[in-house]
């Protein structure tokens, strides 16, 4: 599903409101009917849409964040899917406060960079990262990912954000990120590793072994890179659901 699908963003159009106008033809800003709902809210959608065109042409992402439903926002992706930036990091524990960033993978537009605490993981090279994102993406990011970041580097990462997990939920897709990979057939290429494995791995690098690193430095990448096949997966479930009953198809 494209951003110019989407009526709930204008007020007073809800889910109900939206389904209605597709069902009636109007599955696009461009095929909107003014006459399928009342004048005010005709007149709020014609607004809305002239309005979401010139944000769209900028690549002004924020301005979606803002005016989409939390729970949908899952429908900036299909725009930006080439500005989508995915990452994730490995802790030495769950406080920011207490425990340190030792990695933190990025996979964005077919490019994976991974940084490296000691070496190359700075407050610069994650404003960096990223810098030229329009969304990005996490699974448990929210309350995890971001939220470490910003307190360990004093960054601020204020990028339109979808945490897959919430999605995951609203399809019934419960557990963590491993267990709905299984689920949903993502294969990995190498044996799952905890978090505490993450932190073993870390703890003997320290000490000298360099493989120790290798290992986690591929197994946080491949969970950067896999967060794309979850993003392309959860769409195409929640726009088939969208869709579902509808006589055409929301291209």
């Amino acid at each position: 599903m494209r951003i110019e699908n989407s009526f709930i963003p204008v007020r007073g159009v809800g889910e109900r409101t939206e389904r209605s106008l597709w069902r009636a033809g109007s599955t696009h800003w461009d095929e909107f009917d003014a006459s399928l709902v009342g004048a005010k809210t005709g007149d709020r959608i014609e607004t809305f849409i002239a309005d979401a065109y010139t944000h769209l042409d900028d690549g002004n992402s924020r301005f979606f964040d803002d005016c989409f439903p939390s729970g949908e926002r899952w429908r900036l992706y299909e725009n930006f899917r080439d500005e989508t930036c995915f990452f994730d990091i490995e802790t030495t524990g769950l406080s920011p406060e207490r425990d340190s960033v030792t990695t933190v993978s990025f996979y964005q537009d077919g490019e994976t960079t991974t940084l490296v605490s000691g070496e190359d993981l700075t407050a610069d090279a994650l404003r960096e990262q990223f810098a030229d994102a329009k969304l990005v993406a996490t699974f448990n990011g929210a309350r995890f990912d971001v939220p470490f970041l910003e307190t360990s580097f004093d960054v601020s990462i204020d990028v339109p954000h979808v945490d897959l997990m919430y999605p995951c939920r609203t399809l019934d897709l419960t557990g963590g990120l491993k267990q709905i990979e299984k689920d949903v057939g993502i294969d990995r290429d190498r044996p799952d590793i905890s978090g505490r494995d993450a932190v073993r791995l870390w703890r003997e690098y320290e000490r000298g072994d360099q493989s120790s690193l290798d290992t986690l430095v591929s197994y946080n990448r491949e969970d950067a890179v896999n967060l794309e096949r979850l993003m392309e997966t959860v769409t195409g479930r929640l726009h088939d659901r969208a869709c579902e009953g509808l006589d055409a198809e929301l291209v």
